[in-house]
């Protein structure tokens, strides 16, 4: 796994109000990847080629999480 970095920002009130609405509706996001694929999406839009730039967007957008309802029969 990839080393991370803690970054602090300062967000206008209006960005962060939306922010917390849009996490609130969509349950299987949450603020760190939120912010991981704006900043990958940023990036891979402006051009940068970086292959794991790349990675990190499409990872982001297509996350899945488990279904707790589905269960797993190990056989």
């Amino acid at each position: 796994m990839p080393p991370h970095v803690s970054v602090e920002n300062q967000l206008p009130q209006d960005l962060y109000e939306a922010m917390g609405r849009f996490i609130s509706s969509h349950p299987q996001w949450d603020q760190y990847r939120l912010v991981q694929v704006a900043i990958a999406g940023f990036l891979f839009q402006q051009g940068c080629d970086e292959r794991v730039v790349a990675q990190h967007y499409l990872k982001g957008l297509f996350h899945h999480q488990p279904d707790p309802c589905r269960m797993v029969i190990d056989r």
